[in-house]
């Protein structure tokens, strides 16, 4: 047992041990923080093995879809799937409805799937706060790829490429002002662009839509080692997921031939321990007393022009 967790039973790919430190690794309560620490550091010589697949699109785009028909594609070969899916929290009462088990119904009943539901708490990017420390218990327990299916597309998704291995961006096939709307940043971030819903009468439009995003691509950097790609499936007739998991494999092979999965694994994780130092000092500088009595003081002192904002923040810091 660690922290009250079965580690054995989780490392044997036992779902419910794997639910319950995830559970753990989630409370915000002190204590269990504590807990969830001692496991994650047991996971963690078990982790990395996996393949990480970020998948996100705005509403309507067929996300769950997709990741069900991709999901069940990789299970046929052999592979274990976890899906972290991010549910957006309501603003006002915090709750999420967490439906997405009965949106990835076929796939939610497979013995190597996993499918974990997840509140943003809104955490920045469509990302919940622990999905990273989550994707290291699925690794511990035997899952080969973990999909992390996000609340939409926004500037705020680099978070969501900060800590996957591929990310991959759903589109529909409507060419014009989608093209038009489409952030720079997320242009810049994606591996792949994948035109779902190309059945039916929206075959050549998806095709014509292919075109014009591979045309915008080329104006964009990216890794040494690999030019995005654009591809078209439909996940509804479960036509071309095939090509889209060979695509990721590509995409993985020539990152590893060239050092670069390793590699970016490690930036990640640096830059998280970074960005978490300046969660640590935002929440010393809360628990700070005087810190907490004279910020109104710099902050009147701020609006009334009487000293500067740098001057003001040094002061606060030096509450420290």
């Amino acid at each position: 047992m660690v922290s009250g967790i079965d580690f054995e039973a989780l490392r044997s790919g036992n779902r419910r041990a794997l639910a319950k430190g995830i559970t753990l690794v989630e409370s915000k309560r002190d204590v269990d923080r504590e807990r969830a620490q001692l496991l994650l550091e047991a996971a963690l010589p078990h982790s990395g093995s996996s393949i990480r697949i970020g998948i996100t699109g705005i509403p309507g785009v067929g996300k769950s879809t997709f990741i069900e028909a991709f999901g069940l594609h990789l299970i046929k070969q052999g592979k274990r799937v976890a899906v972290l899916a991010v549910d957006p929290s309501s603003p006002l009462a915090g709750g999420s409805i967490l439906g997405d088990k009965t949106r990835m119904e076929e796939l939610s009943r497979c013995e190597d799937a996993f499918i974990r539901p997840s509140p943003s708490e809104g955490a920045l990017g469509g990302v919940a706060q622990k999905t990273r420390e989550t994707m290291l218990l699925c690794e511990a327990a035997g899952y080969d790829v973990i999909l992390v299916e996000t609340v939409g597309v926004g500037q705020s998704e680099y978070e969501v490429a900060a800590m996957v291995d591929f990310f991959m961006v759903l589109m529909l096939p409507n060419a014009g002002d989608e093209l038009q709307g489409i952030k720079k940043g997320i242009m810049e971030l994606a591996d792949a662009l994948v035109i779902n819903k190309a059945d039916g009468e929206s075959v050549n439009l998806a095709m014509q839509t292919r075109r014009h995003y591979t045309a915008a691509l080329t104006l964009m950097r990216h890794a040494l080692h690999w030019a995005p790609q654009v591809m078209s499936c439909s996940a509804l007739q479960d036509e071309n997921i095939d090509a889209v998991w060979d695509m990721v494999l590509d995409y993985e092979q020539q990152a590893r031939a060239n050092n670069d999965f390793t590699a970016k694994r490690q930036r990640q994780a640096r830059d998280w321990m970074r960005h978490l130092i300046n969660e640590f000092l935002q929440l010393r500088l809360q628990q700070n007393s005087t810190a907490r009595e004279l910020m109104p003081e710099l902050e009147r002192a701020v609006l009334d022009q009487s000293i500067t904002p740098y001057t003001a923040a040094r002061k606060i810091i030096d509450c420290l």
